[in-house]
């Protein structure tokens, strides 16, 4: 029999890879806390949170009960014509917990289709308004949204991952990302690009859609929420919906519950996922509010067009209301602060490499970037000797732990990729 190793390059495709894949795939045997363990029996320290999902690290026991007590129940159920008491409890915990007005929550199976989901609520919405010709949205520049058609279409279109696809996507409208850094007000510029955005198509847009705060995979890149409410104030005055993209943003990671409680203001639609389960289950939702799904109840044919397999799955419903809970039960606050305080400490020192242009971090969250993209091949290998886990992307090494890892693995963390880079740069 083959090593499953061998079967896996011989059969697997990994994700933005090729097959085989051009650089090493390590096997993992099992994963605790914040530590994963690889076939050949080494430890890695996880900075990526797998995806920046997994906020209570691997093998939580309050998490794995949630999973065995609702197993003995059932694993799954069809979410049409039928329900189950842990998608009622999600929904309360999410309507309760994200900002104020949205209160219907639509389940969905993975991010990429959280976005698919609200960009059809925004379009059905005005469909059923009679103004048809709101159907296309409006985002700014070094946006990623997901991998999916609906979600490509509104991902950078020049620095983006999609860019092979742009002739097959819906033609949205760009602007220039937010050059207003987080601890600033809103840049006169910016306010300008804004104005003219909404000026010229309004009469056009369903919806604005953007990552709040932070824009992930396309960049890291954190700006003012002072930016986010002059949004909210152009989408009200030009009756434009407002979508946030809170799928790596939401529970906690930059120090809010949700990056729009850093300007304190509600979208139309906001779609969360990732960190949804403690990195458990794939599982996202889309949520909105009472005008949005009334309105589309009031158009042909009356209902909303989606509806997956796995919608809501119970055995991701159950561990999510486990992962809520036990964030809630915490002191996540103030431990996200201290994980910013020590990613900034430990990543100061890169600032003196050669190559590296920008040190930021925000809550759980710590960036370097590189003036070039980074050899990947050499640079994962590199790490992977410092026994730890990252995975760059582009220009950028970054850092998303998960929320239980102490001082001492986050100075590993650190250290490594300031070893790592000194040495690659020389």
């Amino acid at each position: 029999m083959k090593d499953w190793l061998e079967i896996d390059k011989e059969h697997i495709w990994h994700p933005y890879s090729s097959i085989p894949s051009s650089y090493e795939v390590y096997g993992v045997e099992s994963a605790n806390g914040v530590k994963i363990r690889l076939q050949d029996g080494r430890e890695l320290v996880d900075g990526m949170s797998s995806w920046w999902c997994a906020i209570h690290g691997y093998n939580h026991p309050k998490l794995n009960e949630a999973i065995e007590n609702q197993l003995k129940n059932m694993s799954h159920v069809m979410f049409g014509g039928l329900t189950h008491e842990p998608a009622a409890k999600l929904a309360e915990k999410l309507v309760t917990l994200t900002p104020e007005g949205l209160e219907k929550v639509f389940f969905a199976d993975s991010g990429s289709v959280s976005v698919e989901v609200a960009m059809k609520m925004a379009i059905q919405y005005w469909s059923a308004k009679k103004k048809t010709g709101k159907n296309r949205f409006l985002t700014i520049r070094s946006g990623y949204h997901g991998d999916t058609f609906g979600a490509m279409s509104v991902c950078d279109p020049v620095t983006g991952m999609h860019g092979l696809f742009q002739a097959n996507l819906m033609q949205q409208l760009f602007i220039d990302a937010p050059e207003s850094k987080f601890s600033e007000g809103l840049s006169d510029s910016d306010r300008q690009k804004l104005d003219v955005a909404f000026a010229n198509h309004a009469d056009e847009l369903a919806a604005f859609i953007l990552e709040p705060v932070v824009q992930g995979a396309g960049g890291m890149r954190f700006y003012s929420p002072a930016y986010l409410q002059y949004a909210r104030e152009l989408c009200d005055r030009h009756k434009v919906l407002l979508i946030f993209d809170e799928i790596a943003t939401g529970f906690g990671r930059t120090g809010e519950l949700f990056a729009a409680d850093h300007a304190q203001i509600s979208p139309d639609i906001m779609c969360v996922g990732k960190a949804l389960t403690g990195g458990y289950m794939t599982l996202a939702a889309t949520l909105t509010t009472t005008k949005i799904s009334a309105g589309i109840n009031e158009g042909q044919p009356g209902l909303f067009m989606h509806g997956p397999t796995f919608m809501a799955n119970p055995l991701a419903c159950a561990v999510a209301n486990a992962s809520i809970e036990l964030m809630l039960s915490s002191k996540w606050q103030e431990k996200v602060r201290k994980i910013e305080s020590w990613l900034q400490h430990g990543l100061e020192a890169c600032k003196k490499i050669p190559g590296v242009v920008e040190v930021r971090c925000l809550g759980a969250i710590g960036v370097v970037e590189m003036a070039h993209p980074v050899n990947m091949k050499e640079l994962q290998a590199a790490i992977v000797d410092q026994g730890v886990w990252i995975r760059p992307f582009g220009k950028l090494v970054y850092l998303m732990p998960p929320f239980i890892i102490d001082e001492a693995d986050v100075e590993k963390l650190t250290t490594a990729v300031n070893h790592v880079l000194s040495n690659i740069e020389k």
